[in-house]
């Protein structure tokens, strides 16, 4: 392994255990979205993950116990922006827009990713904020290649979200991933174009962009981890682990069934 800077470089074999450990996360989410129907609590949703990930992937679920995190995945409905806690007490119900975000370690490798779920029929805002927040991941995730920066990212990221006149949280942002879940760099959701980083063949990231519906403000519940619009919008998240290639980059994360109703990346 290699580095540039503070940001490891990761070698064809590097990124074989890389891959392995993202495309098991990606399953998880593939597993779980039958589930996510009017009726069920956030806590069997995690039960249900974590059981998978244990038995069925024999991998490790990487947020139980980090920095105290008690569940497997998090779950953030509607307002929550992010960090949402499972919880027996929390049902969802028709019309309620979902983030499932899952970790899982393998053999020492982190995989990381998450996506919206929508249970029944949003709201037509509802429904434009996911579209508009996946469609503003795949334009940061465009950018990525040699030579380019995350100045790059950022910026495409924003301009899908001004158009619809969303904004974007700045408070938490993508990260480098391998054998640290949480690694070098910092991907940010904004920026300039020509700034920040340059992208170099080998390295990892999450590409993660949060967008509300209303203002970009937001506030941490009283159990330390829960985040919340001040405004009580909507909110909206995806996230994508990617490698930055030769000629551009790779979705390490892609969805075992492919895209769906969703463009491709």
């Amino acid at each position: 392994m290699a580095h540039a800077g503070d940001v490891p470089i990761r070698s064809a074999e590097e990124l074989v255990m890389a891959r392995r450990a993202a495309q098991l996360a990606a399953a998880v989410l593939a597993m779980i979205e039958p589930h996510v129907v009017p009726g069920v609590s956030t806590e069997t949703l995690d039960t249900l993950c974590h059981d998978f990930i244990v038995n069925v992937q024999g991998a490790r679920p990487a947020n139980v116990g980090y920095l105290g995190y008690p569940k497997t995945v998090l779950t953030s409905v509607n307002h929550v922006v992010c960090h949402g806690i499972p919880s027996p007490h929390q049902i969802l119900k028709k019309g309620d827009i979902v983030n499932i975000d899952v970790a899982v370690e393998k053999d020492g490798w982190y995989g990381d990713t998450s996506r919206m779920f929508c249970v029944g029929t949003p709201s037509v805002l509802a429904q434009r904020l996911v579209r508009t927040t996946y469609e503003a991941l795949c334009a940061g995730i465009r950018e990525v290649k040699p030579g380019a920066t995350l100045g790059d990212v950022g910026h495409a990221i924003a301009t899908v979200a001004q158009r619809e006149h969303f904004s974007v949280v700045r408070e938490y942002c993508g990260h480098g991933i391998g054998t640290v879940y949480h690694d070098e760099p910092q991907v940010l959701h904004y920026g300039r174009r020509g700034q920040g980083l340059q992208l170099e063949a080998g390295m990892v990231f999450t590409i993660e962009p949060m967008l509300n519906a209303g203002q970009r403000e937001t506030k941490e519940l009283a159990d330390g981890w829960t985040v919340v619009t001040k405004d009580r919008s909507l909110s909206a998240q995806w996230e994508h682990m990617v490698a930055v290639t030769d000629s551009g980059y790779e979705v390490l994360t892609a969805w075992p069934g492919g895209t769906g109703a969703y463009p491709a990346v």
